[in-house]
């Protein structure tokens, strides 16, 4: 994957396009998370139901303080494991994010150990859609090969793929959030064992 490559993904993301990229954990869709057309574009090509929260990237952990805040007991987690596999459900705060990425006033977002990942971010100015680049309820993609033939059939298709061969087949990021008496509380276990 060339430099080229990258800035012409980050082009059409600031277009409202939509791209698929490599995570440490599988293919993504990738979106501007402020652009309210293209979340709703990630909803149309994943098959995602409405009111179902995206997760977000952003490149490091001041990002995503722009968008949220850390509370002292997940801050604890974010400097052991970020960047990494670990999606903390955080306190949005502000109103630049696009709606479909907030969910009762909380927002899912994890720092990707994944160079492409974080420089898409980076590059951009702002956290990212990260979804799996499959549809509902099939099984997430490895290979670019993977991501186009789930795909095919979708009226509506991604607009730039960024191909970083194939992914080693891992978890999910694991998600932790805070229980109702403020400790931390897994969600779904993935790579990171907590």
């Amino acid at each position: 994957m060339t430099d080229t490559q990258i800035m012409n993904a980050v082009a059409v993301l600031q277009r409202g396009g939509v791209v698929v990229f490599p995570t440490e954990t599988a293919y993504g869709l990738a979106a501007d998370a402020r652009n309210v057309s293209a979340v709703a574009r990630v909803y149309q090509i994943k098959g995602r139901e409405e009111g179902k929260a995206l997760p977000l990237i952003a490149a490091d952990r001041a990002m995503v303080e722009t968008v949220a805040g850390i509370p002292r007991v997940l801050a604890r987690l974010a400097d052991r494991y970020w960047p990494g596999p670990l999606t903390l459900i955080l306190p949005a705060t502000g109103d630049r994010l696009a709606p479909g990425v907030e969910r009762s006033g909380e927002i899912a977002i994890r720092v990707s150990s994944h160079p492409v990942a974080r420089v898409l971010s980076r590059t951009l100015g702002a956290p990212i859609v990260s979804t799996s680049a499959n549809r509902g309820g099939e099984k997430a993609c490895f290979r670019i090969q993977d991501v186009q033939e789930q795909l095919k059939d979708q009226e509506i298709q991604p607009d730039f793929y960024l191909d970083g061969g194939e992914l080693v087949s891992e978890l999910p990021s694991t998600i932790v959030g805070l229980d109702d008496y403020g400790h931390p509380e897994v969600l779904r276990q993935g790579v990171i064992e907590i």
